[in-house]
């Protein structure tokens, strides 16, 4: 009998997490965050193959093994790595609010 492969819920926005990894020469902490965590994530999920296939190709032109990669990817979260936006972008009620004109 053979195996049917199976489409995983969030394969389009993998797909374009991977498609970014790809176009990486250097990667960044956060590259080397989304790829171990797409690892992981598809690490035996019978479908998506050419995500897999993708995500080991990525870690070639990096020069990285998977072991490398699990390894640098927990000292990065270790060190305090958190995703999203940084301390120094504006964000929240302060960055929306405008000078009040005065009569």
């Amino acid at each position: 009998m053979s195996q049917i492969d199976q489409s995983h819920p969030l394969y389009a926005s993998d797909r374009d997490t991977v498609d970014r990894l790809l176009a990486v020469q250097d990667p960044a902490d956060a590259h080397l965050v989304d790829a171990a965590r797409l690892l992981m994530r598809y690490q035996g999920f019978p479908g998506a193959r050419d995500l897999q296939s993708d995500l080991d190709k990525a870690l070639r032109l990096w020069g990285m093994s998977r072991d490398a990669l699990q390894a640098r990817s927990r000292a990065i979260w270790a060190a305090g790595y958190r995703p999203g936006p940084t301390a120094t972008e504006a964000v929240g009620s302060g960055f929306d609010s405008t000078e009040q004109e005065t009569t």
